[in-house]
């Protein structure tokens, strides 16, 4: 089981796929428990995963300055991006059949959005403003909304782009929020975790930002969430991740909290997605396990 699990993610073959970041092999998990993995030629730092419009499974490689390809039968291909310097981190299915990708580079403040094809080829890298440069440094996660654009989380902020590439920034009200998770909601909304803050937030597609401190069943004593993954149920509510408590959490579309133990103590919860079976399953990091909750 991963040592590590820097994603996970829902294959186009009803599997959960996952990076083991550790051992730097790409796993997959059926919905009954069976476990395959596959050792990448890399020696750069997986970062995330997605399912792609090709039927096959794209990940970024942070250290090398690659993205890549791997079919459900363990194929891998990897491409190079431009310049050696780029970091590509988050990664997902684009609204026009193409991936894309967050990227950063060694040089601060220099951090773009990228585009790729199916074939590989990097059509487009749009350069984020001075402004939101500084803001949303560190970018990270990056996921098609609702309303076609792609959106994205920085330290301090949530950017749009759209497939033209024109940048918007919207800076949350909550100083070093650190948001992580990037979900669409069932009410045309985007979710995520603010684990500076202890909240988690939600963002209209017009810019408009609503932020939910957790309440105390899902806090440490010392006053911690370590909240991180987030996804749409299939009950319409949000759940989530809270490391810092052992415990799933849940909230619905108006801001009502709920919270469930996990059953390994100190399992080091991780990444959580709704899997082919209806059920939502997250990844313990520490135990070295994949968990399933059912809604």
């Amino acid at each position: 089981m991963p040592n590590g699990t820097g994603a996970l993610t829902v294959g186009p073959d009803g599997a959960l796929w996952f990076l083991d970041t550790q051992s730097g092999q790409i796993g997959r998990m059926t919905t009954t428990g069976h476990v395959a993995e596959y050792r990448l030629n890399t020696a750069g730092t997986l970062s995330d995963l997605t399912a792609g419009p090709d039927g096959a499974l794209w990940f970024t490689e942070q250290d090398s300055s690659m993205i890549g390809r791997m079919t459900t039968g363990g194929q891998v291909t990897q491409f190079a991006l431009p310049a050696s310097g780029d970091t590509p981190v988050g990664i997902t299915k684009g609204p026009d059949g193409a991936l894309w990708f967050t990227e950063g580079t060694a040089t601060i403040g220099a951090y773009r959005i990228g585009r790729m094809t199916t074939s590989g080829q990097v059509t487009a890298e749009f350069p984020l403003p001075n402004a939101l440069s500084g803001t949303l440094s560190g970018i990270s996660d990056i996921v098609t909304g609702p309303d076609g654009a792609l959106w994205f989380l920085g330290t301090t902020g949530v950017g749009r782009v759209d497939v033209s590439g024109k940048v918007g920034e919207y800076i949350l009200p909550t100083d070093l929020a650190e948001p992580r998770g990037l979900a669409v909601g069932p009410d045309g909304a985007l979710w995520f975790a603010e684990a500076g803050a202890n909240k988690v937030g939600r963002i209209t597609t017009s810019g408009q930002i609503t932020e939910y401190p957790l309440p105390n069943a899902l806090l440490s004593g010392q006053g911690q969430s370590g909240v991180g993954g987030i996804v749409t149920g299939p009950d319409g509510a949000l759940w989530f991740t809270a490391d810092a408590t052992n415990q799933i959490g849940r909230i619905t579309t108006t801001g009502q909290f709920s919270a469930f133990p996990v059953t390994t103590s100190q399992s080091g919860l991780g990444p959580i997605v709704k899997g082919s079976d209806g059920a939502l399953w997250f990844s313990e990091n520490t135990a070295h396990q994949i968990a399933r909750i059912t809604p």
